[in-house]
């Protein structure tokens, strides 16, 4: 059984998560800490709870999700997992701090340590991780699936009763409801899925009542 922590990160309220099993071996996927006491908070949960941290994935390259990267570089020594797709949002993580927030940001933000694919497997504890392109909020948009426990890390892609923006630069709202589309047909109704921002919801609930999903 997975456990899963959420600790809600910088001035957009991202959701950065860490998710380990009773091996003690975790994974945190979107590190957007920016202030140094939400920092302080993953950090003292990891340690609190003798976690060993494996894998640091990232659902895409928007810099509220990986304000934290080099924290977590320093800190546990892992390197960002992306799709290649967005490798270019990536390079530039400090131009995106600068024009979503106005903040001057060092250009020293870690390179990715390998890329995701949908051919990708992260394994970690007694759990894998399967990798579903999601292209549409950005180009390299992924759910990141763990079939043994029905759930998904969703990103920016789909939200409780809404989905991602896909005006910030690089969107494709075309692309982004083919994912949709397609995620619905793909993944069972119970999957719960855990958002970028808000609260969880699952997929039965998301095609019954989304909006955007309803038009598919």
């Amino acid at each position: 059984m997975l456990n899963i922590k959420r600790f809600v990160c910088n001035m957009f309220q991202e959701n950065c998560y860490v998710a380990s099993d009773d091996t003690k071996e975790c994974i945190i996927v979107d590190c957007g800490a920016l202030y140094d006491e939400e920092k302080k908070a993953i950090t003292d949960y990891i340690k609190g709870n003798g976690l060993m941290p494996k894998h640091l994935l990232c659902t895409h390259g928007h810099v509220d999700h990986n304000f934290g990267n080099k924290f977590v570089y320093e800190e546990f020594g892992l390197r960002p997992e992306v799709s290649r797709a967005d490798e270019q949002l990536m390079g530039n993580l400090a131009g995106q701090a600068k024009a979503f927030t106005g903040m001057e940001c060092k250009d020293d933000f870690p390179q990715p340590g390998c890329f995701l694919t949908k051919e990708s497997v992260v394994k970690f504890g007694n759990h894998t991780i399967s990798v579903i392109p999601t292209p549409g909020h950005t180009p390299g948009s992924v759910f990141l699936y763990c079939k043994e426990e029905a759930m998904a890390f969703s990103g920016d892609t789909l939200f409780l009763m809404s989905v991602g923006r896909t005006d910030l630069g690089m969107g494709d709202f075309d692309a982004l409801m083919k994912s949709l589309g397609d995620i619905a047909c793909v993944l069972p109704p119970d999957t719960m899925i855990l958002p970028g921002h808000g609260p969880k919801t699952d997929i039965s609930h998301e095609v019954s009542y989304n909006p955007y999903l309803k038009t598919i």
